[in-house]
């Protein structure tokens, strides 16, 4: 057997680097360009609302979802975007260069973010054709790591770099020009490798239909059927409402950490901020996560669902003690980083289990598509508005409004139903 073949009919190597490669292009574009921008002197108004907008691909990409489904292979989908991302990433580099980068690199990003939705269509969809079920569940956990490992490189290892650089006399925009082109270099390599080693299963045919008018009703039948599930309107309130908070703190975290101690931020460098926000602050965010998908196995999703709604949001509070104190050491701020980054991956366990619950049934992948539009939607309403919330009242009472921006999604999950069985591993069967 080749060494091709082998890499071909072994998922190991293909499903690690095909979910790192996925999680690259999304925290770029919708986390650290808000440290890029803040590095570059843009207003946090500006940040907060045209990178909350950066969202938009994400929450729409249901819409073109048949069109992945019916044309071409989820294979050539998926490598065929990684391409495009090397070169999105290669575009952002060069208008970083010159003077209206930050219109120009908005539309960079706006791009990569298309390319980058369309891939997760794609790379999920064929993640289900080219693995049995048995495959499927073993891998999912692998799938997650390394997506979350790509998390890690690009909040933490990609922005102390980018600070290095920085502090050694580097101008800023070249800095993070140097940056986004390690990672055309990168994507475009990922693009290659996997055009060896992706299979190229059976099953991974477009779908046809014999008329125009069988295809758009049958796509009019995937939103029919999923607006006339039970409870679905609550389901929605709960997707929108769940991150709230959350979605204001990912904008002006960053920014806060950054600014000058005089204008009520910490003063920290960027490469400190790589090493507590996006290090030290990921590595509790997934070691809260693996906690919670395995307590979720033991007692289902609903014994835990209030546990880790508190869990989500209570840890928040750390953002207002210190935005109080102001505190100095770097220890004592990656401690609190870390006690609200594990309350939300341990808290986001039960969102994403909320998730695959509302798509049970026929169409479960576009109608989980549907939920994770829902949820990028849930992200921009509140990070539109963040940058002109926290420049009118100031971080301190920034961080107040968002305790209190918590207590919608407390009210609306009074009204949610969940089967009480639902999450709960079941007995091994031989």
């Amino acid at each position: 057997m080749s060494l091709i073949a082998k890499l071909k009919k072994n998922p190991w190597f293909w499903i690690p680097s095909l979910y790192y490669a996925q999680g690259l292009p999304y925290i770029m574009v919708v986390e650290v360009s808000v440290i890029m921008y803040q590095n570059l002197d843009i207003s946090n108004a500006d940040i907060g609302l045209y990178t909350s907008l950066l969202y938009l691909p994400w929450i729409i990409k249901p819409f073109w979802s048949p069109l992945v489904e019916n044309t071409k292979t989820k294979r050539w989908w998926t490598i065929g975007m990684q391409f495009v991302m090397g070169a999105a990433f290669a575009g952002v580099a060069l208008v970083l260069l010159t003077p209206s980068f930050f219109s120009f690199s908005l539309i960079v990003l706006y791009l990569l973010a298309l390319a980058s939705a369309t891939h997760d269509i794609a790379a999920d969809g064929f993640y289900m054709i080219a693995l049995n079920e048995e495959k499927q569940s073993f891998f999912v956990g692998i799938r997650s790591t390394f997506y979350r490992i790509a998390i890690i490189s690009g909040k933490g290892l990609l922005v102390i770099l980018a600070g290095y650089l920085i502090e050694s006399g580097t101008e800023v925009d070249y800095a993070w020009a140097v940056t986004f082109g390690i990672l055309a270099v990168a994507m475009t390599v990922f693009a290659l490798y996997h055009t060896l080693s992706i299979p190229k299963p059976d099953g991974d045919v477009a779908e046809e239909f014999e008329t125009t008018k069988d295809q758009l009703t049958a796509f009019i039948k995937v939103f029919v059927d999923f607006f006339k599930k039970k409870q679905i309107w609550v389901a929605l309130a709960f997707i929108l409402f769940y991150r709230f908070a959350e979605g204001q703190l990912v904008k002006m975290g960053p920014p806060f950490f950054l600014d000058e101690v005089s204008a009520g931020g910490l003063g920290l460098s960027t490469s400190d901020l790589g090493f507590i926000y996006g290090t030290i602050g990921v590595i509790a965010l997934t070691i809260g996560g693996i906690i919670g998908g395995v307590v979720i196995s033991r007692k289902g999703l609903k014994y835990w669902l209030w546990p880790m709604l508190i869990a989500m949001n209570v840890p928040n509070l750390v953002y207002v003690i210190l935005a109080y104190f102001q505190p100095e050491s770097h220890i004592l701020i990656s401690a609190f980083v870390a006690i609200e980054q594990f309350g939300y991956g341990f808290g986001f366990a039960a969102f994403l289990m909320f998730l695959i619950y509302v798509a049970r049934g026929e169409n479960k992948t576009a109608h989980y598509a549907f939920g994770t539009g829902f949820m990028a939607l849930g992200m921009l309403i509140p990070g539109t508005i963040s940058g002109f919330m926290q420049e009118w009242l100031g971080y301190l009472n920034f961080f107040i409004w968002v305790m209190i921006a918590t207590i919608p999604i407390f009210i609306v999950t009074k009204f949610v139903e969940v089967d009480p069985e639902f999450g709960k591993k079941k007995e091994k069967q031989e």
